[in-house]
């Protein structure tokens, strides 16, 4: 009976341009929890462009605590998301907990240690993209609007591509109307919010820069933004940023000299335009349509 509860409820999901699929599905741990395994599992959301496919995977609820489900997947996951290339993601560890409500979850958070992201590409090693030891995301409701924590650390990326050390951080944002997913477009388009907090450190060092502000994302999902960054010993930075926007490479080097008689910790403005990012007078780059 359960089983076949847990297939009506899946064969239920499978509406409205979504697609999901347990492949032998089992039901665990029955009566004390319940749970559900599959050897794979699929989920495609044709509307916002998202799919994922990965291998094994297990929820488990406690009958004691019924709405707090505990989900483990195994990799390796094949990553669809709008704008990019397929993502292929391995870990050592990824596991999602759930506080369930109606109609939304209270909570949703995930935490992965050892990820790895390359290109999903034919080959026997395909481009790496970055990994990270520790990523954590936390997502919640507030009425209609959603707010998103994460943290993460030992980030790296393809010493090929760019030359960069290893950061880690922490971001926490609010989304206007977030938590309603189906409205204003998919994803992040025609969806605006407020940057609370977007700190990022080079890891064994003092230098870093936080950033927050106001940040909207239009129908054809230009980057519109209106922020504050603090940079912490911005004579430091200097090598970073400009390994990360070449092209105005000598202007930052001008500009960071100037804020640098300001103290171990100017505030600047960072204004975003179509996905233009000015820093002060300066031009630092562009970011494509998300």
């Amino acid at each position: 009976v359960v089983l076949e509860r847990v297939t009506s409820g899946i064969a239920s999901m499978n509406s409205d341009g979504r697609r999901v699929n347990c492949e032998n599905t089992e039901v665990l741990g029955y009566p004390f929890r319940m749970g559900v395994a599959c050897r794979t599992v699929l989920f495609e959301d044709a509307r916002a462009g998202v799919g994922l496919r990965a291998h094994k995977f297990r929820t488990t609820a406690y009958v004691y605590t019924p709405n707090r489900t505990i989900t483990e997947v195994e990799g390796p996951a094949i990553l669809q998301v709008p704008g990019l290339d397929p993502l292929n993601l391995t870990w050592n560890s990824l596991r999602a907990t759930t506080r369930l409500a109606s109609p939304l979850p209270e909570r949703v958070s995930i935490e992965s240690k050892g990820l790895i992201v390359r290109v999903d590409e034919l080959g026997d090693v395909t481009p790496l993209l970055f990994k990270a030891d520790l990523f954590e995301l936390h997502m919640r409701p507030q009425q209609d609007d959603l707010d998103v924590a994460a943290r993460f650390g030992g980030l790296g990326f393809n010493a090929d591509v760019v030359t960069l050390p290893t950061f880690s951080g922490v971001i926490d944002a609010q989304f206007v109307d977030g938590a309603l997913l189906d409205r204003g477009g998919p994803g992040l388009r025609n969806r605006s919010g407020t940057l609370r907090d977007a700190t990022v450190t080079i890891e064994g060092s003092t230098a870093g820069a936080s950033l927050s502000g106001l940040f909207s994302v239009d129908e054809a999902g230009m980057i519109d933004a209106e922020l504050q960054i603090v940079l912490r010993n911005p004579a430091q930075l200097t090598a970073v940023l400009v390994e990360l926007f070449p092209d105005a490479g000598q202007e930052i080097q001008l500009g960071i000299a100037g804020v640098a008689a300001m103290g171990d910790a100017p505030t600047l403005p960072l204004r975003i335009r179509k996905g233009e990012v000015r820093l002060g007078f300066f031009v630092l780059g562009f970011i494509p349509p998300v």
